[in-house]
């Protein structure tokens, strides 16, 4: 006789089927909580531009363009979509890796991921940049930052609002220009971050990421890049044209910034998310 047919064996595995019934029971409402909880626990902002021949560049950058392979029904019969696209490094919502400024210092690949993922704090210059649109985040603003939330601790993640992802893809309104070439590169005109603060924020609160919603970390009218070069001296990477800082408290903010991982790259695309906690 089997052991199917054992009358000791068939209760075993009835118990067994209802022991497994009840675990996928289990399974479904913990997979229902912790979904709960995952929506409870913040939102997600979208802090990145899309890609598109709109996408605002760099003056004398070449402009982000996509060629369609093939977009329809296939010769077999089925949907296929693909298509080459061409874009520079810097432009766009984009990571600057630091060896874009300093010799011999990481690359996009070579970036620890602990630096493009972690805790941040949100300072606006709003108010400044809509008086003066050439402003400089200085120190005394930081400090000002501070004395409301508390002293910026090592490690974060700061990001400037300056108000300026409003005019976007608008370059007039956004670069200060919409001209091209050396011509364009002149007449540019946006925030940024005074070397002072860049200083202060490397060596004073030793942050290890910084990100802001112009075209560079430098102002428009800088021409020595000196913000870019103290920053990418001490392997700190830079986001420039984020979006929708707008929607960011000033703390209890979580970044995950990902670039496109070039070896060797100066820079790359940014999918930059923000997890708002509650």
């Amino acid at each position: 006789m089997s052991d199917i047919q054992n009358p000791q064996v068939k209760p075993l595995m009835r118990g067994a089927s209802l022991l497994l019934i009840v675990l996928s029971l289990v399974a479904l409402v913990l997979n229902k909580v912790l979904a709960d909880e995952a929506k409870q626990a913040g939102q997600w902002i979208d802090l990145s531009h899309e890609f598109s021949d709109e996408t605002l560049y760099w003056p004398t950058a070449e402009k982000f363009s996509r060629d369609i392979v093939f977009h329809g029904i296939n010769d077999k019969g089925f949907f296929y979509s693909a298509n080459n696209y061409f874009a520079a490094e810097h432009g766009g919502t984009h990571l600057d890796a630091p060896i874009h400024f300093a010799q011999g210092k990481q690359s996009v690949e070579q970036i620890p991921l602990e630096q493009l993922i972690g805790d941040a704090v949100v300072i606006s210059i709003k108010e400044q940049v809509e008086k003066d649109r050439d402003y400089q985040l200085q120190v005394k603003d930081i400090k000002k930052f501070e004395q409301q939330y508390g002293e910026i601790a090592e490690h974060t993640i700061v990001l400037i609002n300056t108000g300026m992802a409003n005019f976007w893809p608008d370059a007039e309104k956004y670069l200060g220009t919409g001209k091209r070439g050396d011509e364009g590169v002149n007449a540019l005109s946006f925030p940024g971050i005074h070397p002072d603060a860049a200083k202060f924020l490397t060596h004073e609160r030793k942050i290890k990421a910084v990100g802001l919603d112009t075209a560079s970390l430098d102002y428009g009218k800088s021409k020595q890049f000196k913000t870019h070069r103290i920053f990418s001296a001490q392997n700190i990477p830079g986001m420039e044209n984020l979006n929708n800082l707008d929607q960011l408290p000033a703390t209890g903010v979580l970044i995950i910034a990902l670039p496109m991982k070039i070896k060797g790259g100066s820079g790359g695309p940014l999918r930059a998310v923000a997890m708002v906690k509650d």
